[in-house]
């Protein structure tokens, strides 16, 4: 499993434990969520591995993968696959809550069942909806302190929610070659480039106010409010730049996505970081 997903699942599991405690949480219930979502990562994603192990070796950013490399079988994987979910599990039901353990099932099977199996090949809305399962950290976070969701969680869920499809189809638009030949629709295979960066604006104004909305949910302080402002707007300067690039020069659309998603990455970063100071004043 990639270090930037340990990363963002951390980004985004700390600040909801932090805004539902309204505090510090306790050590063993933040080391048992981060430990429990790391392994539920590692599950899903070998479950994935194994079921497009046919499209990997026909993309040059996954065909270095342990299944493609023959590395491992499908068979060892499987098995480990299951072995590190039912972990995850554990570690949840003993240390934390039945929500948030029946939550961290529900993440791995959408993640399997939906997005990969009957999404990602089959619409150009994939991430949109598939995207979902990568947002589960927050209610997961958010279930391990309470055992219950509240709308403050839900509006934090639709942050990372809004924020998923501008994010990897910034991606999706440097290697676009590679899931036209693995046969994947991701929309910016499909669709035309202006169209994707309209479709990316949409998204990034939808989490912007998703965003401010939090902030009043939550009964944070306004300089909150102010810096998620900020920040949205920022991204939102990104995005109109490849928009802007799509529509005038689209030999240099690659450069402008990779500055949404590397300005993504530290968006959520800031606004999470934003979150939990807030939250412990």
């Amino acid at each position: 499993m990639k270090l930037r997903v340990v990363e963002l699942l951390i980004i985004s599991t700390i600040p909801a434990m932090v805004l539902a405690e309204r505090g510090l949480p306790s050590l063993g219930s933040t080391i048992a969520t981060l430990l429990g979502g790391t392994l539920a990562a590692g599950s899903a994603n070998a479950f994935n591995q194994v079921i497009e192990k046919d499209i990997d070796k026909l993309m040059q950013r996954t065909k270095r993968r342990p299944l493609v490399e023959k590395q491992l079988t499908s068979r060892e994987s499987l098995i480990f696959a299951t072995l590190v979910g039912i972990l995850s599990l554990s570690i949840f039901w003993i240390f934390t809550t039945p929500l948030a353990t029946f939550l961290t099932l529900f993440a791995i099977a959408y993640y399997v069942i939906v997005y990969t199996i009957l999404l990602k090949r089959r619409t150009s809305q994939n991430i949109v909806w598939g995207g979902a399962a990568g947002c589960m950290p927050v209610l997961i976070g958010w279930a391990a302190i309470t055992n219950s969701i509240t709308l403050s969680g839900i509006l934090f869920f639709l942050v990372i929610f809004f924020w998923t499809p501008p994010h990897f189809w910034a991606l999706a638009i440097k290697y676009k070659d590679d899931y036209e030949r693995a046969k994947i629709p991701m929309l910016p295979v499909v669709a035309s480039q202006k169209v994707v960066a309209s479709a990316m604006l949409w998204h990034s104004l939808a989490m912007i106010i998703a965003s401010i909305a939090l902030g009043f949910s939550a009964e944070l302080p306004v300089a909150y409010v102010i810096i998620a402002t900020i920040l949205g707007l920022g991204f939102i300067y990104l995005v109109i730049g490849v928009r802007e690039t799509a529509a005038t020069n689209l030999e240099k659309i690659e450069k402008s996505a990779a500055r949404v998603f590397h300005g993504s990455i530290t968006y959520l970063s800031l606004l999470s970081l934003a979150l939990t100071i807030f939250a412990l004043i």
